[in-house]
């Protein structure tokens, strides 16, 4: 029909604008449309045109992303091959012998007679090799925590004794396999891996601009604290901070002018040399030359002090006499020890004897 013919050559016209505005879309539609109002060669030959077109640009779009995608792929490899590489087999073997060890003297490659300075020239040398800036081997992050723990126990004198008299864990479940709780995290350190190695290093990695340090409840790069800490204080910054320290030692002062000297003492010394006996349970207490004529106070009085100081150190000796024999036979009997087992039962407790001998003699 005529009508159709006008109208199918309208959406020729406006598929060419679209064509030429680059909405390959929308010229394709019209198109269609052309074809079915009324059919051309015209139409024909422009939807040909149409199709090839966007078949070439999304080829080229397909093998763009295909290459784009070989080459990420192709990079991550390398990435991962470089993370491979990025540590030595000597410090891979540093890691893996850290993390072998099962006792703190082994971890740091120390004799249990090791003093302080050996425990931390040791500590030093492994941390240097161990941090995980320097080291990126896998599983070099805990044994750089496992050296921290173990120097944080053998520089201190009570935990270490304490480690001493208990041993590893290794030794205990090989003698008593039922009990699974792990004793040495009562040992663990109150600072983290981090913080004792700047205590170490004086708050950073030498020749290194990764290490952070605690300042209040920050972490902070330790060269960007310096710079910010850089400039000189002036005079009265330095007395603002002196401050707290003169108030504290002006009110020591004025405290030890206020306190008087006490009345007696249990040891003899040079400034309590006379001796003296207390009536009920006959402890001896020593006072100054001058006691008796400066002392105007009750001595049925002070003697109850002296005997209520006198027993309560004897209590506590005593407790400390029999925990230390309690513990030598709670571990000769684990580990089976027949001479630990004798030395334990033979230790004497004269704290504990002189505070029964004192009970039995009643009021």
């Amino acid at each position: 029909m005529e009508v159709n013919k006008d109208e199918a050559e309208r959406c020729i016209e406006l598929a060419e604008q679209f064509m030429s505005e680059g909405k390959h879309d929308k010229a394709e539609k019209f198109l269609l449309k052309s074809e079915k109002l009324f059919s051309t060669q015209k139409a024909r030959d422009l939807l040909d045109k149409l199709r090839c077109f966007k078949s070439a640009t999304g080829s080229s779009m397909k093998s763009e992303e295909s290459v784009r995608r070989r080459s990420a792929s192709s990079g991550g490899k390398k990435e991962k091959v470089s993370a491979e590489m990025d540590y030595s087999p000597e410090q891979l073997e540093a890691v893996k012998r850290v993390k072998k060890c099962k006792d703190y003297y082994e971890i740091l490659g120390v004799s249990k007679d090791a003093t302080d300075s050996e425990i931390k020239k040791a500590y030093k040398k492994l941390a240097l090799n161990l941090h995980p800036d320097k080291n990126r081997a896998p599983g070099a992050a805990e044994a750089f925590k496992a050296i921290g723990n173990a120097v944080a126990v053998l520089t201190d004198a009570e935990k270490r004794k304490q480690y001493d008299m208990y041993g590893s864990d290794e030794e205990r479940m090989r003698h008593n396999p039922h009990r699974a709780e792990s004793y040495t995290r009562g040992f663990e350190s109150d600072v983290t891996a981090e913080e004792l190695f700047n205590m170490f290093f004086g708050g950073g990695f030498p020749s290194s601009g990764n290490i952070y340090v605690r300042r209040g409840n920050q972490w902070r790069r330790a060269d960007q604290h310096t710079q910010q800490n850089h400039r000189e204080p002036n005079n009265y910054s330095v007395l603002m901070q002196m401050l707290p320290v003169l108030i504290l030692i002006a009110l020591s002062m004025m405290s030890s002018l206020l306190v008087s000297d006490p009345i007696y003492s249990l040891t003899q010394n040079s400034k309590f040399p006379v001796l003296r006996q207390t009536m009920v349970l006959k402890i001896p207490y020593y006072v100054k030359e001058n006691f008796h004529t400066t002392y105007q106070g009750s001595i049925r009085r002070l003697e109850a002090s002296v005997e209520e100081e006198y027993v309560a150190n004897l209590r506590n000796s005593c407790y400390r006499e029999k925990t230390y024999r309690e513990s030598l036979l709670w571990r000769a009997r684990n580990f089976g020890d027949s001479t630990l087992m004798a030395k334990a039962q033979g230790i004497k407790t004269p704290s504990c004897d002189a505070l029964q001998e004192i009970n039995s003699r009643g009021p």
